[in-house]
C-alpha cells in the first residue's frame, strides 16, 4: 500500500483481502478470516449478500447518480422506507455519502430553525469526523455521567440533580449517541437520558440522534434509541444502512421537514440523494424485515455475551459490556492486548484492537459455530499469554 495514505490510526495488518463473502474475507493466498468488525462496523448482512449484489447491479444499469432538478422513483421508495423504520414516519430524509455528513447536516437545520446553536451531549459520545463535531468549539454542553454508573437511583433520575440542574436552560439540541460511546461500548442510564431528553424539549430544543453505529439491528433492535424508550426529532444513519455501500441518511419527522422546507433551509453536494445508494438502503431494509434479522441478531447476541462474560478473571480480561452484537472487551494493558490479537490473527480471526481494548462488533448473520470458535480462539490466547 505504497500510494495509499493511512491516517485511520489503526494499524493495517492485512494488506491483501481480496475477496468477501459472509462473515468471511480471504487473502491472495486462500485463507480466510472471520470478519468480527463487521469491516468499519458496516456490513451487518455480511460481506456480499447476493440481494444485495443483484440490485447494486440492476440499478447501476438504469441510473447511478442523479442531478439536483431530476431523480429516479427508487430515491422516494427508499426515503418512505427509512422514515417508516426509524418511527418518525410522515417524516422525509436525505440521503448523503456517509455517517459523519449525516449528523453535519441535521446539526445546520438545527442550527438554521433555532437561529443559534447551544449543544447538549454526554461527555464520550462520538458524532463523526467533521470538525464542527470534533474540535467542539463554541457552545457545547458536555454531561459527564461516569458518577451516574453508581448512583442508587440511577434509573430514576431526579431534575435537582447536580448533574442536570447544571445544564444551562437555553439548550437548542440534545445530540445523543446510543451506546457507542466512541467506541468504548459504555451505555448511560435510561433515567439520565430521558431526563436530558425531558430538560432539552421543556426548552424548546430537538433531539438528534447518532444512529451510525447502533442502528440497522446493532444494539438488539432497529436503533439503539429504542432501549431509551425516547422519541427523537432527527436521527443520523450510516453504516448499516448500506452494508458496506457508501449510503447515510439524515431522517427528520414531520414537524421539522415542514420547517425546513418553509424557512428556506439549503444543503447541496454531488452525491446527494443518489439512485443507486438508495436502491441498497431500501432493500437492506426490506432483507432486514423478511428475514427477522433483529430479533435473530438479539438471541445469539445475549449467549455470546455470556461466553464473553465467562473470560472475566481480574488478571487478563478485566470486564466485557455488550448489548444486541456489539461488544466491548476490556484487557490489562496493551501489551496483553497486542499479544493475543497476533494469536487470533493467526487462528483467522479479525477484532478491532484499540490498545486495551477489544471491539467485536459481528455481522448480525454470525451463527453459535462461529462465535463458539472465536470463543475457543480468545480462550487460547489468554491461556498463552498467562504462560508468558
Amino acid at each position: 500500500m505504497q500510494h495509499i495514505l493511512q491516517c485511520s490510526g489503526h494499524a493495517l495488518r492485512l494488506p491483501k483481502i481480496v475477496k468477501g463473502s459472509g462473515v468471511h474475507v480471504y487473502d491472495e493466498a486462500g485463507k480466510a478470516y472471520v470478519d468480527l468488525t463487521s469491516g468499519v462496523w458496516c456490513v451487518g448482512l455480511g460481506h456480499q449478500p447476493p440481494r444485495l449484489s443483484q440490485v447494486l447491479a440492476r440499478q447501476a444499469r438504469d441510473l447511478m447518480h442523479a442531478g439536483f432538478c431530476y431523480s429516479h422513483p427508487v430515491v422516494d421508495g427508499a426515503g418512505e422506507a427509512v422514515v417508516a423504520a426509524t418511527g418518525l414516519a410522515p417524516g422525509k430524509c436525505l440521503f448523503l455519502s456517509s455517517g459523519s455528513e449525516a449528523v453535519e447536516v441535521l446539526r445546520q437545520a438545527s442550527a438554521h430553525l433555532a437561529g443559534r446553536q447551544k449543544t447538549l451531549a454526554l461527555h464520550d459520545a462520538y458524532f463523526g469526523s467533521y470538525a464542527s463535531t470534533v474540535k467542539r468549539q463554541g457552545d457545547w454542553h458536555h454531561v459527564d455521567w461516569q458518577a451516574c454508573e453508581a448512583c442508587a437511583v440511577r434509573e430514576a433520575c431526579d431534575s435537582d440533580c447536580p448533574t442536570i440542574s447544571s445544564i444551562p436552560k437555553d439548550i437548542t439540541e440534545f445530540l445523543f449517541e446510543p451506546g457507542s460511546a466512541s467506541g468504548f461500548v459504555r451505555f448511560p442510564p435510561q433515567g439520565l437520558v430521558r431526563m436530558l431528553v425531558e430538560h432539552v424539549r421543556g426548552n424548546g430544543g430537538r433531539v438528534i440522534v447518532n444512529e451510525v453505529t447502533t442502528g440497522m439491528g446493532r444494539t438488539g433492535k432497529w436503533f439503539g434509541f429504542q432501549h431509551y424508550g425516547i422519541q427523537p426529532d432527527m436521527v443520523a444513519l450510516g453504516k448499516g444502512i448500506g452494508n458496506g455501500y457508501p449510503v447515510s441518511a439524515a431522517v427528520v419527522s414531520q414537524g421539522v421537514a415542514a420547517e425546513l422546507e418553509s424557512t428556506g433551509f439549503k444543503y447541496a453536494q454531488s452525491h446527494q440523494n443518489d439512485p443507486l445508494g438508495a436502491a441498497i438502503a431500501r432493500e437492506v431494509i426490506e432483507i432486514f424485515k423478511e428475514e427477522d434479522w433483529i430479533a435473530r441478531s438479539q438471541q445469539a447476541g445475549e449467549l455470546f455475551l455470556e461466553q464473553l462474560q465467562d473470560l472475566v478473571d481480574q488478571e487478563v480480561v478485566l470486564a466485557v459490556r455488550g448489548r444486541g452484537m456489539m461488544f466491548g472487551v476490556d484487557l490489562a494493558g496493551p501489551e496483553f492486548a497486542g499479544r493475543i490479537w497476533d494469536h487470533l490473527l493467526d487462528r483467522g480471526y479479525i477484532v478491532c484492537n484499540r490498545g486495551s481494548l477489544f471491539r467485536i462488533d459481528p455481522p448480525l448473520i454470525a451463527d453459535s459455530s462461529i462465535l463458539n470458535g472465536f470463543i475457543d480462539a480468545f480462550q487460547a490466547g489468554i491461556a498463552a499469554v498467562k504462560k508468558g
